[in-house]
């Protein structure tokens, strides 16, 4: 049975290659998607903590303080 004509190997290696660089645009669109998605959630999760503050009556330096000891506690605490 004979068969059909194969491809150089050259034109094996161009396609190759054209995928490969198909798939780095891919690669590299779906990170920027990814980025801007984690910027986005990290916006939102700031919005609520400032939101929280806001209903707390809490400064950013008050909050930072709680925080400070509440890390501080959990360390002697662990200790």
């Amino acid at each position: 049975m004979a068969r059909g004509q194969r491809k150089p190997i050259e034109e094996k290696i161009r396609e190759k290659e054209e995928v490969i660089a198909a798939l780095k645009v891919r690669v590299s669109s779906e990170e920027k998607e990814l980025a801007e998605l984690k910027k986005e959630k990290r916006e939102k999760e700031m919005e609520a903590i400032s939101s929280l503050l806001e209903e707390s009556n809490l400064s950013i330096e008050e909050a930072k303080e709680i925080l400070g000891q509440h890390i501080a506690g959990l360390a002697s605490a662990t200790a």
